[in-house]
């Protein structure tokens, strides 16, 4: 027997859509996917990997990086900040083996960003700048760190040290602090506990080239198409950076999920 709460934990489920463009770049090296399994916990594992490393390396690690994770942490034993952590590292280490294995793809490296969805909520890690947001209540939130330059340039600019427009168009805004290159991780992000997600919410995994708009425009987009579902949000956000056709617009991709009760009473056996 389980108790009322949990049981109606069990009986939501989460939504999921994809949404991606090249932008202005003449290749793809945005990777996302979904791993669900009803029976097990957590209940579904989104993933979003930003590659660099140019055309053939960018798009083999991001893809690597994904694929991996997802393995590894299905296979992993342990609570779910164990399985996070312990995918992350073998997905850095995935990355190494294959410039091992050919040296021409030296240089090539990974953001990465991954949600775990179950009964005790949402936990995440995260490695680069790809971020993971939190829609909820016509509000959004950025859940995870930023690893490149850009808070320090943000924090300049608070400061009166430079100028808004020299933070935003500095050149070095988009460096990376850390990555997955299959070197040591200088820095990782882990939630320390489960997010609490309430019907309705939505969580939202892109890559960087969703900052050419920024997070009222996120949340007005959101809570306009909502009710439409995570396809219809994911759509939106996409179409939103495009058609600001900045020149250098780079891969955008938006993995949107959307947390809402089931029904049916096979949803909570």
């Amino acid at each position: 027997m389980v108790d009322a709460f949990t049981k109606a934990k069990l009986m939501a489920h989460f939504e999921t859509a994809i949404a991606t463009s090249q932008g202005a770049r003449r290749y793809q090296e945005d990777a996302a996917a979904v791993w669900s399994d009803r029976h097990a916990q957590p209940v579904m594992l989104a993933v979003l990997a930003d590659g660099m490393g140019g055309h053939a390396g960018g798009a083999i690690a991001s893809r690597l990086a994904s694929d991996t994770f997802i393995e590894k942490f299905t296979d992993a034993d342990g609570d779910t900040a164990h399985r996070l952590t312990s995918a992350l590292d073998i997905a850095n280490k995935a990355i190494a083996r294959a410039v091992e294995k050919d040296p021409g793809l030296s240089g090539m490296g990974s953001t990465i960003v991954a949600a775990a969805f179950g009964v005790s909520g949402l936990e995440w890690i995260s490695v680069g700048d790809s971020p993971l947001y939190l829609y909820s209540l016509g509000e959004v939130a950025l859940l995870n760190e930023d690893h490149s330059l850009a808070p320090g340039l943000d924090q300049m600019a608070a400061e009166g040290l430079i100028t808004v427009d020299a933070a935003r168009n500095d050149p070095r805004r988009h460096m990376l602090r850390s990555a997955v290159t299959g070197e040591d991780l200088e820095l990782v992000d882990l939630s320390r506990k489960p997010l609490t997600l309430e019907p309705g919410d939505y969580v939202i995994l892109a890559s960087d080239g969703v900052h050419t708009i920024d997070e009222a425009k996120i949340a007005a987009l959101v809570q306009e198409f909502a009710d439409q579902g995570p396809q219809a949000v994911a759509d939106a956000l996409v179409r939103a950076v495009i058609e600001l056709r900045e020149p250098h617009q780079d891969n955008v991709t938006v993995l949107a999920v959307r947390f809402s009760p089931a029904t049916g009473e096979d949803d909570a056996r």
